[in-house]
């Protein structure tokens, strides 16, 4: 990747890293929490905590849609694929994720069940059109990210004419969960003082959205790349807006994110979704407008019609701490399980499935192993 080695450079990291240590006071703490799994992911991978000061605190959130999806939802996902004349289409690592009684996906595949996955939206949209006498359910996760695909999917589908084609709409909504962290029973016993805001969520909706938390909640964000410079940076200007007693929201992004964001990709998202009343969140619960449904022009492709589902609420694995991490009250090392019942091979939680998982991050580049010294 062209470039790539200037937001790699040790130097530099060295240098972030001083004026990280000069700027911070020593009479406070500084406790951020990073939404993004991509930055859960590369401050493992770089082992940035190891460059900041003791009293800086990064605390992982949900920010991994494969995380967050809960149990029923993949219940329901299983209980459609099992269904007759049925091909179900997924992202790689959602057909990972237990269900109740730890089934995945995968393994109703194994069992008989049609299951694909597939790299793109799209992807489903050619199987349906060579399946004509077959459903093909496309199971749609994602953040703001990964809807504009799923609503350029419908609309293909619906243009070529397939009625075949179904989506069940899992899309979440990113403000939506940081209202619901800030929100939680939670927050008086793990204070949270700023946020380190989405990369890719921000080149679609933009920065402005996180404006209200600065505005109303004194939180400062800053959106930040994937880079390890570009976390560390945006660590840097959150602490001097904390020293000064500011709340803004910067970018530090700014190669890809602007403050309207993608104004073509919202409005193909507004044109096929609406927001859904509640919708719920492993971890997090029932967060209010936080989900996104087809809108009702749209109700021939909602496989939410087109089958009975329970969308219960069950309960996560009782030795699992996904629910704890995802809220930032845990560690991945504080989970009894990590590492040992449960790893990236055998996982017993959503957050060690997808690489951008908390739990598989830190057990991909060895950060428990600080923890257990």
């Amino acid at each position: 990747m062209k470039y790539v080695d200037e937001f790699r450079d040790a130097g530099l990291a060295r240098t972030l890293a001083g004026a990280i240590a000069q700027a911070v006071r020593p009479d406070r703490v500084y406790r951020i929490m990073e939404f993004c799994g991509g930055h859960t992911h590369a401050i493992a991978r770089y082992g940035i905590p190891d460059l900041l000061p003791a009293n800086v605190h990064l605390i992982h959130g949900p920010g991994c849609p494969v995380c967050v999806l809960p149990v029923g939802r993949i219940d329901d996902a299983i209980a459609i694929a099992r269904q007759p004349g049925v091909i179900l289409c997924t992202y790689g690592d959602v057909m990972r994720v237990p269900g109740s009684g730890r089934l995945s996906l995968l393994k109703a595949k194994a069992g008989g069940a049609d299951v694909r996955m597939v790299l793109s939206t799209l992807d489903a949209v050619t199987i349906a059109e060579a399946n004509p006498d077959r459903r093909v359910v496309f199971f749609a996760i994602g953040f703001e990210t990964t809807t504009p695909p799923t609503a350029v999917a419908i609309l293909t589908a619906q243009a070529k004419g397939l009625g075949n084609f179904l989506v069940c709409c899992n899309h979440v909504l990113t403000p939506a969960a940081i209202q619901g962290i800030l929100n939680a029973e939670e927050a008086a016993t793990v204070p949270l003082d700023a946020f380190i805001g989405p990369a890719h969520v921000s080149t679609v909706i933009g920065s402005r959205p996180y404006e209200f938390f600065a505005e109303t909640r004194r939180k400062p964000v800053v959106v930040s790349g994937f880079e390890p410079l570009d976390v560390m940076q945006s660590i840097l200007m959150l602490i001097r807006q904390l020293n000064e007693g500011r709340a803004e929201v910067e970018n530090q992004f700014i190669r890809a994110v602007t403050r309207d964001g993608n104004l073509k990709a919202q409005k193909l998202v507004a044109q096929v979704f609406e927001t859904r009343p509640s919708f719920d969140w492993r971890g997090l619960g029932s967060l209010p407008d936080s989900g996104l449904k087809l809108r009702d022009a749209f109700a021939a492709f909602d496989a939410e019609r087109h089958f009975t589902l329970t969308g219960g609420s069950v309960p996560d694995h009782k030795a699992c701490a996904c629910a704890e991490i995802l809220r930032g009250l845990k560690r991945p090392a504080d989970c009894k399980l990590f590492g040992t019942v449960c790893t990236p091979e055998n996982p017993m939680g959503s957050c060690m499935v997808s690489a951008e998982g908390a739990c598989a991050a830190h057990y991909t580049y060895g950060r428990f192993r600080d923890h257990a010294a």
